[in-house]
């Protein structure tokens, strides 16, 4: 075989950074191999040509038993050939023995995303950058696999990053008709009435504008409070609404503690902000 950029040898020193962390990006295939092994000679130039052949949608990690012999030890290696598949930095497949050409093809393709699958992680990779590319990547994707209610919660995030508030509203009411939202979901449904409630209130410097004319309307301040959050100024809009907790106890009081926990909700339950305001709002209601 000619030399490929998809084929290497490991050693210990290099086992983690070459097929730990390289399998979080790409399937990576382990060849548990020795010198003196003949069905591990028959097998390498199978893998080999199939590593060239994919050009890159998995990469063929080779290890020489006799040279490293602890990488062995670790993955339980018993006898030769022993190939492993990694995928996440966790062994998901494997198998013992001599395969044909075609069996290894077949073992090689179920560990390759499928095209609904690639077309996911190319649009998740223009999310940020180019959402509208990322969009109709996610469509494409659901054409391919309609009834994928994770792509569904991708189509709402990346149309509300568009600041198209009715078309995410819809794509989340088809989820919420099965009668629960996954936490993603929630979080993107917190976001959009964060959103909603900014654009009634005519955004950040509108709702200071209304807030200052009138400092006794404490709804009004709740306004400010989801144009701040909406703005991605988290802290100013919690603190706006822990102030109003604080000092009232009507209507006002109720409102600012839902927009807290929607901001919560938008956060996430690993936020520092969030851990720090759920304190604070629990002291100031109990």
């Amino acid at each position: 075989m000619p030399a490929s950029p998809f084929v290497f040898d490991v050693t210990k020193a290099t086992f983690q950074q070459d097929v730990v962390q390289k399998s979080m990006e790409i399937p990576v295939v382990i060849d548990f191999w020795a010198p003196w092994c003949n069905p591990c000679k028959q097998l390498a130039p199978i893998l080999e040509a199939l590593a060239v052949e994919f050009a890159g949608k998995f990469l063929l990690a080779k290890v020489n038993t006799d040279e490293q012999p602890e990488i062995a030890q670790a993955f339980r290696v018993e006898s030769l050939p022993t190939i492993f598949a990694m995928i996440q930095g966790q062994p998901v497949d494997q198998f013992t023995g001599l395969l044909t050409a075609e069996q290894a093809r077949e073992w090689v393709q179920r560990l390759l995303p499928t095209p609904a699958q690639q077309l996911t992680q190319d649009a998740m990779a223009l999310v940020e950058t180019d959402p509208k590319a990322a969009e109709s990547k996610f469509r494409e994707a659901l054409e391919l696999s309609p009834d994928e209610d994770s792509l569904k919660i991708c189509l709402a995030s990346v149309v509300l990053k568009q600041g198209r508030l009715d078309e995410c509203a819809s794509l989340l009411d088809v989820l919420a008709k099965r009668g629960f939202l996954e936490p993603e979901a929630e979080r993107l449904k917190s976001e959009l009435e964060l959103r909603r409630s900014a654009a009634e209130s005519g955004g950040v410097e509108v709702a200071r504008t209304a807030s200052e004319a009138d400092p006794a309307n404490l709804i009004l301040q709740v306004h400010l409070a989801d144009a701040y959050a909406a703005s991605q100024q988290h802290r100013k809009a919690l603190e706006i609404c822990l102030n109003i907790v604080q000092q009232d106890f009507g209507d006002a009081r109720a409102e600012a503690k839902t927009a807290m926990v929607r901001i919560f909700d938008m956060l996430g339950p690993a936020s520092e902000l969030t851990g720090e305001f759920r304190r604070k709002l629990a002291t100031a209601l109990y």
